[in-house]
C-alpha cells in the first residue's frame, strides 16, 4: 500500500520561487577552536542577513550537511526557508568524509527539486557551498565525478572553499566543472565577511528568473588566491 507523502507546509503556505542553498561544511577535528567559533558566528550572520531581506527570506531555502563528527556526514535538520532558519552551533570532531557529504547533498538537492515540482514551485539553480580545511579521508573521487557532472548538466552550481594551509585545493577543484579556477581560499578566518558575501549573493540570485543570469558581488573582502 502506497503512503501519500505529507506535503511540506512551507511550500503550501509560501508559493514564491525558491533558490536552494546547501552548505556542506567541514566540521572535522582540525576545525576545533577559533575556526569553528568563527564559522558558527558566520552562520549567525547569514541567518540575520537573509531574514532581514523581505524577498530572500521567503525565497532562499537552506540545508546544512556537516561532515566530521563520528567520522560521518549528516544532514543538520531539514530544508528550511530563510525566514525559518536558525543557525546551529556546530562542533568540531572526527575525520573528513568529503565524498559522503557531497553525495548526501546531491541527493537532497534532487529530492527537493521533486518537492518543488510536486508543489508547482519555480526554482533557480541550487547552490552547493563546499567548505574544507583538510584532506578527504574517504573514497571521494566518485563523488567528485558525480558532482562535476551535475554542475555540467546545470543541476547545481558548486562553490568550493579552501580554509587554512592544510586544505586540499586541488582536490576541491575536482568537485567543480570549472576545476581549480572555481576554488576560493578564505583569507584567514574571515567567515563573517564570507557569509555577508554569501547572503548578498543569495539576495541577488533569489530575485533572478529561473534560468537567468545574476551578477554576484565581488569576493575581495574575504578571499585570497589559492597558493
Amino acid at each position: 500500500m502506497n503512503q501519500t507523502a505529507i506535503p511540506d507546509v512551507a511550500l503550501v503556505d509560501n508559493t514564491e520561487q525558491r533558490t536552494p542553498l546547501v552548505l556542506v561544511l567541514d566540521c572535522s577535528g582540525s576545525m576545533a577552536g577559533a575556526p569553528m567559533a568563527q564559522l558558527n558566528e558566520g552562520l549567525r550572520v547569514l541567518e540575520q542577513e537573509l531574514k532581514n531581506d523581505a524577498i530572500a527570506s521567503k525565497r532562499v531555502r537552506i540545508l546544512l550537511v556537516e561532515y566530521g563528527g563520528m567520522d560521518n556526514a549528516q544532514v543538520v535538520g531539514d530544508w528550511q526557508d530563510a525566514m525559518d532558519f536558525t543557525a546551529p552551533a556546530l562542533e568540531a570532531s572526527g575525520t573528513t568524509p568529503t565524498g559522503q557529504a557531497v553525495d548526501m547533498a546531491l541527493a537532497k538537492i534532487e529530492e527537493e527539486k521533486q518537492n518543488f515540482k510536486s508543489a508547482g514551485i519555480a526554482y533557480t539553480r541550487p547552490w552547493m557551498f563546499l567548505m574544507s580545511d583538510g584532506q578527504p579521508t574517504d573514497d571521494w573521487q566518485g563523488a567528485a565525478d558525480r558532482c562535476r557532472a551535475a554542475e555540467q548538466a546545470n543541476k547545481v552550481a558548486v562553490f568550493p572553499l579552501a580554509v587554512g594551509s592544510g586544505a586540499n585545493a586541488d582536490g576541491l577543484g575536482q568537485f567543480s566543472s570549472k576545476g581549480a579556477a572555481a576554488v576560493k581560499k578564505l583569507d584567514g578566518l574571515k567567515f563573517q565577511e564570507l557569509f555577508l558575501w554569501l547572503s548578498a549573493s543569495m539576495k541577488v540570485v533569489s530575485q533572478a528568473r529561473p534560468g537567468g543570469q545574476a551578477q554576484l558581488p565581488a569576493a575581495d573582502s574575504w578571499s585570497s588566491a589559492p597558493t
